[in-house]
């Protein structure tokens, strides 16, 4: 075989190698950065509920937001972009930093997972994942489960159902000290969640 059709042959196996690479490590980029909006979004939702379990300051819960929107957008990002590539069921778990997972050990795994589904109006899912998170032997973890069935209801224009959750969340909530003020910060957790949609791209208001 003469040299030139051996350095051609060899190009083309090489070119063949590569273009599967470059395909996936474009999705990657892509993938990644879809990932850090939901993701940001995602985290600034999940800093809105810490503050309505935990309590503290509005300036405490917009720190809050912030530290977890950024973080998890990241790692949700790249937990996406490398799924994608490997068609794997999970990521490594060095993608997920520390944030991230201070987070879901925060709010509870069910709560957490919750988060996605409530910015994204799938009230049902939301929902379910609330209830699970209600039955919680873990105050905080039922605590963040009922509030997120409150929202829930009332992002789907459920407003009575929420409020048919206000008696025990009074009960289990010992910052609250009426259904009234259940009611306010009802109201005061969807216009955030709202404000959260707009600030990272999404649809204000569920269709």
């Amino acid at each position: 075989m003469k040299k030139q059709n051996l350095r051609t042959i060899i190009s083309l196996a090489i070119l063949t190698f590569l273009i599967p690479f470059f395909a996936c490590s474009k999705q990657t980029v892509q993938k990644s950065g879809q990932g850090a909006a939901i993701g940001a979004a995602v985290g600034a939702v999940g800093g809105m509920v810490t503050a309505l379990v935990f309590g503290g300051n509005p300036a405490e819960a917009a720190a809050r937001s912030a530290v977890y929107g950024a973080s998890t957008g990241a790692a949700a990002g790249a937990i996406s972009g490398a799924m994608a590539e490997s068609s794997a069921k999970k990521a490594p778990s060095d993608s997920k930093p520390e944030d991230m997972e201070k987070l879901r050990k925060t709010l509870g795994e069910d709560a957490f997972s919750g988060l996605e589904a409530l910015v994204d109006c799938k009230h049902d899912v939301a929902q379910a994942y609330g209830r699970t998170a209600g039955q919680s032997d873990n105050k905080d973890y039922a605590l963040a489960g009922l509030w997120l069935q409150v929202i829930a209801f009332a992002d789907n224009r459920e407003e009575e159902k929420a409020r048919a959750i206000f008696p025990e969340l009074v009960v289990q909530d010992a910052k609250l000290t009426s259904l009234a003020q259940a009611e306010t910060k009802m109201r005061e957790s969807l216009q955030k969640l709202m404000d959260i949609r707009e600030k990272h791209g999404r649809p204000r208001v569920c269709g």
